[in-house]
């Protein structure tokens, strides 16, 4: 097999004369050999196809289908790009290919033009390998500003989702200009949403997406945890994302064909990112890049990137070249890793189109706007007339494409990937896992709490992204049980073969393991202050789940939940550096029904919240939970109720008019010290412990506003006979006083305690004091709201801490 994949070193001398025989031997395979448009079949590509054939017939197919088919993906290709430079450039389109006028273009030509048009060849070549296989794999792409590409093949094919079939239902002047023309319309709807069904960058109307592709590098680090035991997955990767983001050289170490399917990178090497050359090509190009591959466990074969026909036997020899690797393994020939299949596909960015291969292929790549310039309109006319395909030969093409009943498989619209549907998994019962002790530790509650949950669901493939210690987060359970995922395992460590801990010291890669993981149960962890980086994957799940939900799709993807511990407050000895609560803060951000962050209050309440998020799909719950032992606050049934409602009534009488609201395990621990002392000297407050702010927040939209607490819940525990509140917050004060500005009673009338970006080598205690948010601060900000004398409530000595007239120790002193 390695003489078939891997061809660095192929003599393109006897490869040609080898052309030359197959081309005169068969008349029908010299015709596809012409090519078409600006299509053209490299002597290796027909080498290559050649062999491939030979395999189809020996399977029983038609060659004469087989070649039939191959024509018609050239017709294709360039139908495809040339509705992306109509979509890039023009505001009318005429399916008879005449030349377009000065009034015929837009005013502001928009588009990733050159990026497009690579992808097209690439996206015809996936749906080829699976007319000649016979099976629909799903496939992944991570630069989704070529969306035109998708579409544009898509509208030809049919394989279209409802929206869009409805907007463009035909190969008409009529219809392709609507396509055009909504193509970068930046028209609103009266809700004040894109009124286009298109977009800049893939959608939830783009016939099998499953992301929007945004932020580049994600993608080759999920692939190889995405695809599930019998299933085939191709994956489109950028050359620029390469440079961007690092990891997905582990790929080989996670894949094993006893959980995971068959998956076939290819990267689109164009040489070409926004303002200059790649990093890659800067390298050495593509055989740097193979050689840098192979020594990093994979099998690469470089194609024609400029040829459907060459992706396509890419897509089909890289999936033979890895069952021949898992057929080895399971022999005892060879062992893990197996070397993956990569395909680096070469092509001039905006290749087929004027001004391939300059900087400005990355947008629009002609040197003007056809609407304005006569030279950029003769370009593209030109340019267009060499991808012009007839009406009548587009449509023969467009059929031998459909085939998918006889093939009785599924549009590409409804690859696996994109239609993963899991049932609603077995939650263990809470009180059975509930502690009894005085103190615990919370994360050490969540291990047994997620333990049990896989132990009842066998059937959920399991993975845990895992980029620090996380025996040191108090996840020893869960470590004996999945064990550290590695290809050779030491007898004396946590480690296996099959293990569903991804372990790397990069947060973007481990986390990307829990996500692409889309038909399992998965779970994150990681220090708080480093799991910030792992905001863009977050980000790219939420903005699409949000998409798919206000389009009436909601998926089918059990909720992740990303645990933040070893946290700000946790790590005052650790510098200022491991003291940052902005993940939390930023997630808050984002719409509360789909971004979940959570602040469980002790153990009991963090197995809960664990639990609870696994009721739900479709989103990302960021859960900040300490790992030290603290105080168990809460019996099963409170912790429940908190799960459910988002707050719960800790002390006091609901009525009194001044309130102290928690958020956070240890600002509770501070704010029941305030509370006593406040109780003790006659001063009636409630406190409440808000564990989920999103769900009391002001809702944005009819989506948020379902998922508020109920109103009945919001008025037991904020009542309007509170006229007093203070906040003592997890992160930043000013953060979760805006998010949570319903409950805001005014700045007279309202503090919030809080990290104020005070820090370095403290303790816990150390660290409140410095923000001025510990026990004593919130009694000095109930009298300062109030309006009481400091010393109702506190000692002289206390006061003067305070103040800064005596040492701030003193406020460890809760004397009466």
């Amino acid at each position: 097999m390695t003489a078939h994949f891997y061809a660095a070193e192929t003599d393109l001398l006897h490869v040609e004369q080898e052309a030359q025989r197959l081309r005169a031997s068969d008349p029908e395979f010299a015709a596809w050999a012409e090519g078409h448009g600006v299509i053209v079949h490299q002597p290796l590509t027909q080498v290559r196809i050649a062999g491939l054939l030979d395999q189809q017939e020996q399977q029983g197919e038609d060659r004469r289908f087989l070649l039939q088919t191959l024509k018609a993906a050239d017709r294709l290709a360039n139908a495809a790009m040339w509705l992306v430079v109509h979509a890039t450039y023009a505001k009318k389109v005429d399916v008879e290919g005449q030349p377009l006028k000065p009034g015929d273009f837009k005013e502001d030509p928009q588009g990733h033009t050159g990026g497009s048009l690579n992808m097209v060849p690439a996206y015809v070549g996936y749906m080829l390998s699976n007319l000649l296989g016979g099976t629909t794999r799903s496939w992944l792409m991570e630069q989704g500003h070529c969306v035109a590409a998708i579409d544009s093949v898509n509208l030809l094919l049919g394989n279209q989702k409802e929206v869009h079939a409805k907007a463009y239902p035909e190969w008409s002047s009529e219809v392709l200009s609507r396509f055009v023309q909504d193509f970068y319309s930046y028209a609103l709807t009266d809700e004040g949403k894109p009124a286009s069904p298109l977009g800049s960058h893939m959608n939830v109307n783009t016939a099998g997406a499953v992301s929007e592709g945004g932020y580049l590098g994600f993608t080759a680090l999920q692939y190889v945890h995405a695809s599930e035991k019998g299933e085939r997955l191709v994956a489109f990767l950028s050359d620029g994302a390469f440079e961007e983001q690092r990891g997905s050289d582990w790929s080989p170490l996670w894949w094993r064909a006893e959980d995971t399917g068959w998956v076939v990178p290819i990267m689109i090497a164009n040489g070409r990112r926004i303002d200059q050359r790649s990093t890659l090509m800067m390298e050495g190009g593509a055989d740097w890049f193979a050689d840098h591959l192979y020594h990093h466990g994979f099998q690469p074969a470089v194609i024609d990137g400029r040829d459907p026909a060459a992706f396509a036997w890419g897509i089909l020899m890289g999936e033979q070249w890895l069952e021949d690797e898992a057929a080895e393994i399971a022999a005892g020939r060879r062992q893990y890793p197996a070397r993956l299949p990569y395909v680096i596909a070469e092509a001039p960015k905006g290749y087929g189109f004027p001004g391939a291969g300059t900087n400005r292929a990355h947008g629009t790549p002609l040197p003007g706007n056809p609407a304005k310039d006569e030279e950029a309109r003769r370009l593209f006319n030109e340019g267009a007339s060499r991808l012009w395909v007839a009406t009548d030969e587009l449509h023969q093409a467009v059929k031998s494409f459909q085939q998918h009943q006889l093939q009785r498989r599924c549009l590409e619209r409804d690859h696996p990937l994109a239609n993963r549907r899991v049932e609603s998994p077995q939650i263990p019962q809470l009180s059975e896992l509930m502690v009894q002790k005085a103190e615990h530790s919370p994360m050490a509650a969540v291990d047994v709490a997620f333990c049990a949950l896989i132990k009842a669901n066998p059937k959920l493939r399991v993975r845990v992204g895992n980029p620090d210690e996380i025996s040191s987060n108090n996840m020893n359970l869960t470590l004996a049980k999945l064990k550290h995922r590695v290809p050779q395992p030491e007898l004396s460590q946590d480690e296996a073969l099959d293990g569903a801990v991804i372990t790397a010291l990069n947060e973007e890669a481990v986390v990307s393991a829990a996500l692409a993981n889309k038909g399992g149960l998965n779970l994150a962890v990681s220090y708080e202050a480093f799991a910030v980086k792992m905001l863009g994957a977050l980000r790219q799940e939420i903005i699409f789940s949000r998409h798919q939900i206000e389009k009436g799709e909601r998926p089918g993807w059990l909720s992740v939940p990303v645990i933040s511990s070893s946290h700000l407050w946790e790590n005052g000895k650790n510098e200022q550096s491991h003291q940052d609560p902005t993940l939390a803060e930023a997630l808050m951000g984002e719409m509360a029904d789909v971004s979940r962050v959570l602040f469980p209050a002790d153990a009991n309440s963090a197995a809960a919240a664990l639990l609870d998020v696994y009721r739900y799909t479709g989103q990302i719950a960021n859960l900040v939970i300490p790992k030290r032992s603290l105080p168990v606050h809460l019996s099963a049934e409170q912790a429940q109720e908190l799960a459910k409602n988002g707050a719960l009534w800790m002390a006091g009488k609901a009525d009194a008019p001044l309130q102290l609201v928690a958020i956070g395990a240890y600002q509770l621990t501070q704010a029941l010290l305030a509370w006593r002392r406040l109780d003790a000297r006659g001063q009636k407050a409630s406190l409440v412990y808000l564990q989920e702010p999103g769900r009391f927040r002001v809702p944005r939209d009819k989506e948020e506003a379902a998922w508020q607490a109920p109103t009945a819940v919001r008025e037991r525990l904020f009542p309007s006979t509170v006229s007093k509140r203070v906040f003592l917050c997890h992160g930043r004060p000013e953060v979760f006083l805006g998010h949570l500005r319903s409950l805001d009673l005014g700045a007279a009338h309202t503090q919030a305690l809080g990290y104020i970006n005070r820090g370095g080598t403290l303790d816990v205690m150390g660290l409140l004091l410095a923000n001025q948010c510990s026990w004593a601060h919130a009694v000095q900000a109930c009298a300062e709201v109030t309006g009481q004398a400091l010393d109702t409530w506190l000692e002289a000595k206390e006061i003067q801490a305070l103040q800064g007239q005596a040492p701030l120790t003193e406020l460890l002193n809760l004397g009466r």
